[in-house]
């Protein structure tokens, strides 16, 4: 019996709703993030003595009467955890003494978060319906030997909340009605009495960052109208006019010492598409860009607007690339800032042409010193002491952790994989006393994705077209985003503008948009979408004037879904919030859209319409709904019109602006390095580096693996060590062609040469991209993406030095650039000092792959015990350390940058080594680049966990300048036979080639010895100089995780060898049965909202031989279809209502509670002629159900007749490391019933594992045992010896006993936490030993076999 307290709530007014109060106890599996929270409290109160903690979920109940015994047993089941009974109540669990200190802290109450729009959801089909907002806030009892201080409170409270996205609550929340609101300014700015003074004004107050080229131009114009703006008006103009939105630098005209500048920096960019192969489809559009792909074949669904079978189709797909930065969020909010520039991003891909398929993601940070302690001291001494941020930044640390946090959360929950990426901090006193830091950070992202070609074009606007708003409602978020982030200085606008602009990111709303988005494209009588455009800065002003220019439109106020109905027509007009497109439609298709949009659970609105006549008018008719007629809309002309202009000249061509710059030549000072400096002293600084050292502690908390379509990600090597150069995705799961994509970015070099630093950012990405094979040099393009403070004096000079010479080298290679994006305002206002970041270049170069198996890779592959070693110098004889990493370790520049002297050396090497991959000829690769060339041998040994012997040849040079310089260069490794063939290529092409030396032992005790002209400078362990270069990332790492789980992690990296699987020789032979004729057994790949694995699933089966259809639960709760039809289903991974609740808590709730969907489910699993198989949400869904991991002495249990859960006998758990882990690891089968494993009994294979929480928790450790004998535990972690395993990470989420898989006791159902699916194709694998990596078929694909072969057998 469930146990609670207290069922009256909280006294309220009466024209409020209460607001419901369920306390949740902790039940100790928290330990990873309470534990955090409690070092991160005793660092900063060394007199705490305890902290206690537990959970408030806050529930606004609308019904007239209190929950009935049902409902409240339901909210209880749902709030608690299913393997207690009693761990939610309506009192607190917190008892206070006399010396505590109660704290509760959640989020700010301006808007509901994405964690209750999803909890609302859930709720919802839980038959909830009363339940329209729920909260969460996070209670703290600290407990002290006397009462504290209000001093020892507000540290306290600042340690334990973000101020920016929570609050403190000094009382249990009584109600979510906003108190007051700020009234924004009323009525016209009258301009045609007060002049710019009243512009001046508005600017002011509304944080328009106008700046006074702005406040005359639209002073004028109104002038010459003869009307005064209204207030959305200014706004609707300062974001879409922004600097941000209109990228006035780069179009603008430019003077240089005084000189005028032929052309902008965008038309100087846009001519490198003239020396390059005219292979673009997209160029500098749809804030995308594309090139020719290739004819593919690939699944789809008959009709998605209804369950339907996938069918074969095969169309020409085109490659799609767009970057994008979200710098100012990401340093006032870092997690939230992160994840809006994800989904930003994505969005991006997916609006290009009229619908895109977003593939994979790219990511990159930039932020200051992170001050680390310990034997990294020389990380902090560029200043004496930590210099402040301005308040309104996080610290760097936190800006490192949350953001990356961000991006990935984001990535993970909508289902894109991020492949590729860079980290750098920096933070140094220039000799002429300048402070540079990235005080204002740099958070990158890239994406790649795929389109049809019938879907390039969008359709011009014409009159009658529906305007439709698709994705998340209007919240009061983003305010003035895009006018905050064009500040010139960060700090000179008021800060509570800046908590305006914090954002809210829903990548569950996200991920259902683009399955409307997907569902369109996919429409068997053709696309019905016009034309589409992403929103983003300046919210529903910009993006539906963009959509409907030059035509106009007339847009009504009443028809927009308000998360927030206190919102006004400004905040509706202009709040940037996300998760939100726009798109043109014809008046036939809209059954189409709201078929498809209800099927996904997608919000769509029909705005308004296209008109004709050049205008965009905003009608706000609230109060007095407009209706619509067949012939468009027209307004009653009473109604106020809060923003009624022309397009022409809100978008049309405007005046240049002009910008008068002067460069400012650095002051230099040569190098000094220390006397008798060792090169294992300088190896200590700098394989610690934040830019060289590790970063697995970005690269594991990632997916590197949803959706099948990734080829080749960061990780490589036994150790799966992150080192990869280039990133490959398959344009199809059925097809060997894809794209490869790389990036580049040399920063500080730029404060010393900023043409140098853009020459080494195009000339890195080229030389990571130089090892996957593409179809030619001249193919390749880029996506440039400045981050500059380039409205400073020197700066704008700068940067426009970089670009002319970006645009130099990129004539000389052949390559171009057909898109990017720039922030302008990379400098924030500490104290009185403005602090500049370091002008920074990011090429993104992507193209098309002809064969994605034809990557080469960095780790040491030893072929026949010796490898040989060559080394390609792209600047022969230069041994320059300016800006170099060594010289940043030492605090200084330096005077002389490496360079790229010679491009036709990059365009030789480029040719040969493609050449060499089309005819399999490299063992490995690695370019030259942080770090130096020693670096580079270094990560190639960690990565191959093997021995090196080399000898560097540089006679009349010291070491390290040998060593340590950054100039451009390959390293290769060659089999014996192959030696003499490779180095004639180089050498006939008129290359450098030098012979290195060897590879040696493998494991981590072999040796590593290098020597500079015969003299030996290194001669260690590759286990003890591999723990320097990870031991940064370890560090960061325990910032973010359980310190117990990576201090496992990083002990056992350095005795490591590498895993070893075995494949028995009863393995069966895959066959792919695709015999003619005969039954197709059906497999239902069902998903729920939240769901992102569904399409590699289908992929699997259908390689099995299966009839694979497409089934969403609503399909089920709406009576679309039933399963008796089907032999399978198949539960797919994702997260399921964003897991707010407990893993799949939401999905079981929908079947739990949903009398048709749960009927059709058990009935299903009555059938004995059925199988089931669980993956990821799906395992963690069929224990709940009670479907796997219950007593195997007592018959399967069925739900009771009033449809309750019984209370399962496991749960998935959080992951004792205390987040998400991506992982290449191992598991073991085992015997036992489990008809999709047969004949794979003493198999140890790799797989991909991706999950936060995947610890199986089982009842009582009697169950477990009971389990495992009757063999219903199948597959486990393994070791590398093959042994079940606890061991952190080769158990990556520390279940008892290393369980990763459970089945029913006949056998039918299946559930594991690993990914089968991502892996059946030999090309999806992370890593591929011998004989494994001769494998024309991957042994996953046998799991879906022997479902097909079980259902021909007909004895169930």
């Amino acid at each position: 019996m469930l146990f609670f307290r207290n069922l009256t709530p909280a006294r309220t007014p009466p024209e409020m709703s209460p607001v419901l109060h369920f306390y949740v106890h902790p039940s100790g599996h928290e330990g990873a993030a309470s534990g955090h929270t409690q070092r991160k409290l005793q660092v900063k109160l060394p007199e705490l003595q305890g902290v206690e903690t537990e959970l408030c979920y806050n529930v606004n109940w609308t019904a007239e009467a209190l929950p009935s015994a049902e409902e409240m047993k339901k909210l209880m089941w749902l709030f608690g955890c299913p393997l207690l009974l009693n761990d939610v109540a309506q009192e607190s669990w917190l008892l206070l003494g006399s010396s505590d200190l109660l704290l509760e802290v959640g989020p700010r109450l301006n808007f509901s978060t994405p964690t209750s729009t999803n909890i609302v959801s859930v709720c919802h089909a839980a038959g909830l319906g009363a339940v329209d907002r729920v909260e969460t806030t996070r209670r703290y009892r600290l407990s002290f030997a006397h009462p504290p201080s209000a001093e020892v409170k507000a540290v306290a409270l600042a340690t334990l909340h973000d101020r920016m996205t929570e609050q403190h609550f000094p009382h249990p929340i009584q109600s979510f009605s906003p108190g007051s609101l700020p009234a924004p300014l009323n009525g016209p700015i009258n301009i045609l009495a007060e002049g710019r003074l009243a512009l001046e004004k508005a600017n002011e107050e509304l944080g328009l960052a106008l700046d006074s080229w702005d406040l005359d131009f639209y002073t004028k114009r109104f002038q010459e109208l003869q009307r005064n703006p209204s207030t959305v008006e200014a706004f609707d103009l300062a974001q879409s006019n922004s600097e941000h939105s209109r990228h006035w630098f780069f179009k603008g005209q430019l003077y240089m010492d005084g000189q005028k500048l032929a052309c902008s920096l965008f038309e100087s960019i846009m001519s490198t598409q003239a020396s390059s192969n005219p292979n673009n489809i997209l160029k500098f559009c749809d804030n995308s860009s594309a090139i020719q792909g290739k004819e593919v074949r690939f699944l789809q669904p008959e009709d998605p607007t209804q369950p339907s079978c996938l069918q074969h189709q095969q169309r020409l797909r085109h490659v799609v690339f767009t970057a994008e930065t979200h710098n100012f969020p990401t340093g006032v909010s870092p997690f939230s800032g992160a994840t809006t520039g994800t989904g930003g991003r994505i969005r991006d891909v997916q609006c290009t042409g009229r619908g895109a398929h977003v593939v994979a993601g790219t990511a990159g940070y930039c932020f200051g010193n992170l001050h680390i302690p310990g034997p990294f001291f020389f990380l902090s001494i560029y200043f004496p002491f930590q210099i402040p941020c301005p308040g309104r930044y996080q610290t760097f640390s936190s800006v490192r952790s949350k953001a990356s946090n961000g991006a990935s959360d984001y990535g993970n929950k909508f289902g894109e994989p991020v492949l590729a990426g860079f980290a750098r901090s920096f933070g140094l006193q220039l000799p002429n006393g300048q402070r540079r830091e990235w005080i204002k950070p740099i958070m990158f992202s890239g994406g790649i994705g795929s389109m049809e070609a019938e879907h390039v074009s969008k359709e011009p606007p014409e009159p009658g077209m529906d305007v439709v708003k698709i994705g998340g409602p209007v919240y009061r978020i983003g305010v003035g985003g895009g006018a905050a982030s064009s500040v010139q200085v960060q700090g000179d606008n008021a800060s509570d503008l800046d908590f305006g602009a914090v954002q809210r990111g829903d990548p569950e709303m996200e991920q259902k948009m683009n399955r409307v988005i997907r569902a369109c494209v996919e429409a068997p009588k053709g696309n019905p979408i016009c034309s589409l455009h992403d929103q983003g800065a300046g919210g529903n002003g910009n993006v539906l004037k963009e959509l409907s220019d030059p035509a106009g439109a007339i847009i009504y106020t009443s028809r927009f879904q308000l998360g927030d109905p206190t919102l006004n027509a400004l905040e509706i007009w202009g709040a940037e919030y996300q998760e939100s497109n726009a798109l043109l439609l014809r008046t036939p298709h809209r059954d189409f859209l709201n078929h498809v949009s209800a099927r996904e659970r997608c919000p769509t609105c029909f705005v308004g319409t296209i008109t004709g006549d050049r205008r965009i008018v905003l009608v706000d008719d609230r109060e007095c709904p407009v209706g619509r007629n067949g012939q468009g809309d027209a307004p009653a002309t009473t109604l106020p019109t809060p923003v009624d202009l022309e397009l022409d000249w809100v978008l049309g061509k405007m005046p240049r602006k002009e910008f008068f710059l002067q460069r400012d030549l650095p002051v230099l000072q040569p190098l000094v390095l220390p006397a008798g400096l060792s090169v294992h002293h300088a190896l200590e600084r700098v394989l610690r580096l934040p830019a060289v050292a590790s970063k697995r502690y970005l690269t594991n908390k990632v997916d590197r693996s949803v959706g099948g379509l990734v080829a080749q990600q960061q990780c490589v090597g036994p150790l799966q060590t992150p080192l990869a150069d280039v990133a490959v995705v398959a344009l199809s799961h059925q097809e060997l062609v894809g794209a490869a994509t790389a990036l580049g970015e040399q920063p500080v070099k730029s404060l010393l040469d900023p043409k140098v630093a853009a020459r080494l950012a195009v000339t890195e990405a080229l030389t990571n991209l130089m090892f996957a094979l593409v179809t030619d040099l001249r193919d390749v393009k880029c996506s440039g993406n400045w981050m500059w403070a380039a409205k400073l004096p020197g700066e704008g000079a700068a940067l426009a030095d970089a670009c002319e010479a970006m645009v130099t080298v990129m004539v000389a290679l052949g390559v171009a650039v057909d898109g990017g994006k720039d922030s302008l305002s990379m400098a924030a206002r500490v104290g009185t000092e403005t602090v500049r970041a370091p002008g920074s270049l990011v090429i993104s170069a992507y193209a098309v792959c002809p064969d994605i198996t034809a990557t080469v890779t960095p780790d040491l592959k030893h072929p026949g015990g010796k490898g040989h070693l060559l080394y390609v110098p792209l600047s022969p004889g230069q041994h320059r350390l300016g800006g170099t990493a060594l010289a940043q370790c030492f605090s200084q520049l330096g005077e002389q940058p490496p360079d790229l002297d010679l491009p036709e050396n990059l365009v030789r090497a480029f040719s040969i080594t493609q050449g060499l991959l089309k005819d399999h000829l490299l063992c490995s690769g690695h370019d030259v680049s942080d770090g130096g060339l020693i670096t580079c041998l270094l990560e190639m040994a960690f990565a191959g966990n093997c021995g090196i012997g080399v000898d560097v040849p540089a006679p009349g040079v010291d070491a390290l300048p040998v060593l340590f310089a950054e100039e451009p260069g390959l390293v290769l490794e060659v089999q014996e036979p192959d030696l003499a063939q490779v180095l004639k290529h180089y050498r006939d092409a008129g290359l450098h080639c030098l012979e290195l030396g060897c590879t040696g032992d493998v494991g981590p005790h072999a040796m590593i010895r290098v020597s500079v002209n015969g003299a030996v400078v290194l001669d260690e362990p590759v286990g003890q100089l591999r723990a320097l270069w990870e031991e940064t990332s370890f560090q960061l790492d325990r910032l973010q995780a359980d310190p117990q789980c990576v201090a496992e992690e990083e002990q056992g990296l350095r005795e490591r060898s590498g895993p070893n699987y075995c494949l028995p020789p009863t393995f069966p032979k895959a066959s792919l049965p695709r015999e003619p004729g005969g039954p197709t057994p059906r497999v239902a790949i069902l998903r729920e909202e939240g769901s992102n694995g569904d399409r590699e699933m289908a992929d699997a089966f259908y390689l099995a031989g299966f009839e694979v259809w497409d089934v969403t639960m609503q399909d089920l709760c709406s009576g679309a279809i039933g399963l008796d039809t089907f032999r399978g289903v198949a539960f797919v991974g994702g997260f399921s209502y964003a897991d707010v609740l407990g893993s799949a808590k939401g999905w079981a709730a929908a079947v739990t509670f949903h009398p048709q969907a749960g009927a059709e489910l058990r009935r299903f699993r009555k059938r004995p002629d059925t199988f089931s198989l669980g993956v990821c949400n799906g395992c963690q869904l069929l224990a709940l159900l009670g479907w796997v991991g219950g007593d195997p002495s007592e018959d399967a249990q069925e739900l009771g007749s009033d449809s309750w859960p019984a209370r399962p006998g496991l749960l998935l758990r959080h992951n004792l490391s205390g987040r998400y882990e991506s992982r290449w690891a191992s598991v073991r089968v085992g015997p036992g019933p489990a008809l999709m494993l047969r004949g794979m009994e003493g198999a140890v294979l790799p797989v991909w594992s991706a999950h936060g929480e995947g610890y199986m928790a089982f009842s009582s450790p009697e169950l477990q045992a009971q389990i495992e004998a009757r063999g219903l535990a199948p597959l486990h972690w393994a070791d590398d010896d093959g042994n079940p395993t606890e061991q952190y990470p080769l158990n990556p989420n520390g279940s008892p006993g290393g369980v990763a898989g459970v089945c029913s006791q006949d056998g039918r159902h299946l559930a594991l936490m690993p990914h089968p699916e991502r892996a059946v194709r030999p090309w999806q694998w992370a890593w591929r030993p011998p004989p494994f990596d001769t494998l024309t078929t991957s042994p996953w694909l046998q799991l879906f076999i022997n479902a097909r072969n079980w259902t021909q057998e007909g004895s169930f």
